[in-house]
């Protein structure tokens, strides 16, 4: 047996011992410790239970780092310099990245019966219109927006747009910039899309397709913190997508990441949210549209 082969059976082994042995949990000091530091860099909130999700997220990391237990886990996260090499592993297990092509399709049809038209008149001087995936995950969102534009495009010539794509997680936006997806994540994409947009795998009998160069090529992928005192775009954006996202952040930090995606969205802009979140009784310049959709106010900084 080769000596990886035999490191990663001992690894697995290591880790099948832990998940069993109901006397290693993280402790109460700990947990509070972990909800600390992923509240302070990422503004998510554990609240109090969810022990059980965060041991079973870092199960993998004690395997990858060879950690034989959580408690040694978070000497080496809060020891001499682990903050620094392990946070953002930390984050990306800790974060919550669920998606799918063409969610909520309403949005998508507003934006190609309404939206885009509108965004394209108050554009100056054909300037292309930016349109933000504010928490992208692996890439189904930004990926159907760059359809649903192109497609609008081929319709109106001299129409131009970019698509940006920010998450915190450095997994996700690996995975969305590699854009392989298995036959049923795609199964949401309409017919005529996949058959003009996503490639089948050439392996015979694979069911994995991958969005088309071409299409690849239109969206821009970031790491963005929703944290970050600045979020760094040149330019403000037409329409912002944060959907489903706030939900995973407590009042304050909900209003203060508004806020900062607000003054990033241009005079007139779209804000669409989930259709679980409300931004009732918030200070923001924005206006009811629809459901789970807002626009900023003309006069709005």
């Amino acid at each position: 047996m080769g000596r990886s082969r035999a490191a990663s059976q001992a690894g697995r082994l290591r880790l099948l011992t832990l998940v069993n042995n109901h006397d290693d949990s993280i402790s109460a000091r700990d947990y509070a410790r972990l909800s600390e530091l992923i509240y302070r860099e990422a503004g998510i909130s554990l609240g109090t239970g969810k022990k059980t999700m965060l041991e079973s997220r870092i199960r993998r990391r004690l395997q990858e780092l060879d950690l034989p237990s959580y408690r040694s886990y978070c000497e080496y996260l809060f020891g001499p310099g682990g903050s620094r090499r392990e946070i953002a592993h930390f984050i990306d297990v800790v974060t919550t990245n669920k998606t799918d092509f063409f969610r909520e399709p309403r949005h998508f049809q507003f934006l190609t019966a309404t939206g885009l038209s509108e965004l394209a008149m108050g554009c100056a001087n054909g300037r292309a219109l930016l349109i933000w995936s504010a928490g992208c995950s692996t890439g189904q969102e930004p990926y159907t927006l760059a359809m649903v534009l192109s497609e609008y495009a081929q319709a109106h010539p001299g129409f131009r747009f970019r698509v940006l794509a920010t998450d915190v997680s450095n997994t996700v936006l690996r995975k969305a910039e590699l854009a392989i997806y298995s036959s049923d994540e795609v199964q949401p994409v309409p017919p005529e899309l996949r058959r003009k947009y996503l490639l089948r795998g050439r392996e015979k009998g694979s069911n994995r397709v991958r969005v088309t160069p071409e299409l690849r090529s239109l969206v821009e992928f970031r790491r963005l913190n929703f944290m970050d005192a600045d979020y760094g775009l040149s330019e403000k954006a037409h329409a912002i997508f944060c959907r489903n996202v706030i939900i995973y952040f407590d009042r304050p930090t909900q209003e203060r990441i508004l806020s900062k995606l607000c003054h990033n969205l241009a005079p007139g802009g779209y804000m669409f949210v989930g259709h679980a979140e409300t931004l009732h009784a918030m200070n923001l310049p924005l206006a009811p549209v629809a459901p789970a959709l807002y626009r900023k106010s003309d006069a709005g900084s």
